[in-house]
């Protein structure tokens, strides 16, 4: 059995809330963590464990025991200090994966100088996105064109490498489509069904949550 993914959550407004929920639904591991002790008891019923804590403080970050997590996603960009600080101090108690929600493109150049693996603009992507690219089993969420219907970009899987689209199956497998074929920067939308696929490729797909999940 696979082992759950674990993440942290670190702000608990409205953003931080939809990740952390998200995740939990999906069956993860989820610590939710905020430095104002009435959110955390607000939402405690919802999200089992939470904690109040000051991220930051060095002593703090250890005690949470967040290094071995997947991810940690800080989402406290309405404080610059806070939110820098907790990034350099997650990455500092050895975290692999970094995620911060940023204001602008000035905080989103400080945080990547210190440190953080990846920033997201709120605007630009929702926290419930955030959460399924997180879960995802190599795909990325491009946009959904319904409540059930996404377009991803998916890694080409190890036991691809060198079979044709033909070979595979694909579609009749897992129900997707493939409707283009990223190499770098270029973009090929009319696919060569024999052409054999290559791991540094990504194949753009249309596909239901339902054909996703069989993916995993």
């Amino acid at each position: 059995m696979a082992k759950k993914k674990s993440y942290a959550v670190i702000g608990l407004g409205r953003y931080g809330k939809a990740v952390a929920r998200e995740l939990l639904q999906n069956g993860a591991e989820v610590l939710a963590i905020d430095m104002d002790p009435d959110v955390v008891n607000a939402v405690a019923k919802s999200i089992p464990h939470c904690k109040c804590a000051d991220v930051t403080n060095p002593e703090a970050i250890r005690q949470l025991g967040i290094a071995d997590m997947d991810a940690v996603i800080i989402a406290i960009a309405d404080s610059l200090e806070a939110s820098v600080m907790a990034t350099m101090l997650c990455k500092e108690a050895g975290v692999k994966r970094v995620i911060v929600k940023c204001a602008n493109p000035l905080h989103q150049r400080m945080l990547l100088k210190i440190g953080a693996d990846e920033v997201t603009f709120p605007e630009h992507e929702s926290g419930v996105r955030l959460a399924k690219n997180l879960l995802s089993a190599g795909f990325v969420d491009i946009a959904e064109l319904s409540d059930e219907v996404s377009v991803i970009e998916l890694e080409v899987k190890d036991e691809w490498d060198g079979k044709t689209l033909i070979e595979l199956g694909l579609r009749r497998k897992y129900g997707i489509n493939i409707v283009g074929i990223r190499k770098q920067d270029n973009l090929m939308i009319n696919v060569d069904p024999e052409m054999p696929l290559r791991k540094e490729m990504t194949l753009v797909v249309i596909a239901s949550k339902q054909s996703l999940k069989k993916l995993v």
